[in-house]
């Protein structure tokens, strides 16, 4: 009986040992797994990040009557990157917040219509939905953040009625607008749009109207212009200086680090005193066509709109604006890695519904 007991003890001893060496042999094989798997997706997420990026593409779908179209499908869509069909990893069709920045023109060619553009400004914050957030931006000689992204409507109704016209010469329209794209909204997610309240000329810009279009390009941030004509060119011409120095950049939040030019006039504006009376309104025309011409090519290069002939029923142009953003998809792919060193693309997005308008950006630019 004692040998008995005796072998059943060992019996038991050897079990312990077992056991013990099969939890080290499991634990072991559990933290190299771990240990595999976490590195294997550390170098994907490298690999991922350093050869391609995800292109994300805003789409607005609408009959033939401009009413817009919602409901549609992943597999409604297809994506055309020179003229090659793309794989679309990301799509979206929820309504989600708008994050919403408005640019106000307070330059001194603005004066006669500021009242005008403010009252527009607080007419569009009441389209926003308590989620979404809105960012008020002025800009005359330099670029002015008179709020953050919030969704405080007192705070942004204030900050508007903070700007003011600038007390020096120029108008960084250019610079407004990348600061906003490339700045402001370049980590936020969702929908993004600028309302841009301006008579569309800009004088003294560090950015010049090619590398605002790249940014524009390369970005998923829709522009809609609205303009406002305005006049007095024979006044500015006249009383202009030789040499106008803007102040520093850094005063007032603008392109920090970075000088203006010396003059805030553009080539083409005619020299002082040497605009015959005649002239004046022709001259005013061009350049009011000129800044049309250049709001549309923003506008046109984000999927957004122009306009120029509705500011007269303000409160319906921006309804119809806001629910163009709140019913818009979101489309994204990653890009094949081409053989060419082409930056580039063009794209095209279609949809398989018969009778409807699709709306967005036909080219991307790779970084």
């Amino acid at each position: 009986m004692k040998k008995i007991n005796q072998q059943f003890a060992l019996i038991k001893r050897l079990k312990l040992q077992v056991n013990l060496m099969m939890k080290k042999i499991l634990f072991f094989a559990l933290f190299l797994s771990v240990f595999t798997f976490t590195h294997f997706a550390q170098n994907s997420d490298e690999v991922i990040k350093i050869e391609t990026a995800l292109v994300n593409i805003p789409v607005i779908v609408s009959d033939r009557n401009g009413r817009n179209i919602s409901g549609l499908q992943i597999e409604n869509f297809t994506v055309f990157e020179d003229s090659k069909p793309q794989k679309i990893e990301y799509f979206a069709s929820e309504k989600s917040p708008l994050n919403v920045a408005i640019l106000l023109d307070t330059s001194r060619s603005t004066q006669q219509v500021l009242g005008k553009i403010k009252k527009a400004a607080r007419e569009f914050i009441k389209q926003l939905q308590p989620n979404d957030q809105g960012l008020i931006v002025s800009f005359d000689n330099d670029v002015e953040f008179l709020s953050e992204l919030t969704s405080d409507r007192k705070t942004l109704d204030r900050a508007i009625k903070n700007a003011e016209i600038g007390e020096q010469v120029g108008t960084v329209l250019q610079d407004a607008v990348f600061d906003v794209v490339n700045n402001k909204f370049a980590k936020v997610k969702g929908r993004k749009a600028i309302i841009l309240l301006t008579d569309g000329k800009d004088f003294g810009s560090y950015i010049n109207r090619k590398d605002l279009i790249y940014r524009l390009e390369e970005s998923d941030t829709l522009v809609y212009s609205i303009f406002y004509e305005t006049g007095n060119i024979r006044r500015l011409n006249n009383n202009r200086l030789p040499s106008i120095i803007f102040p520093n950049p850094n005063r007032r939040g603008g392109m920090r680090g970075q000088r203006r030019r010396q003059t805030p006039f553009p080539d083409n504006f005619p020299p002082p005193n040497q605009n015959p009376r005649n002239q004046g309104r022709v001259i005013q025309q061009q350049m009011n066509e000129d800044a049309i011409s250049f709001l549309k090519q923003i506008s046109d290069s984000t999927a957004g709109r122009l306009y120029q002939n509705e500011i007269d029923d303000l409160e319906k142009t921006f309804a119809i604006i806001a629910n163009e953003l709140r019913n818009q998809y979101l489309i994204g792919y990653y890009p094949e890695k081409s053989e060419t060193t082409k930056n580039i693309h063009q794209v095209k997005v279609k949809v398989d519904k018969n009778d409807v308008v699709v709306r967005s950006k036909n080219t991307y630019r790779s970084q």
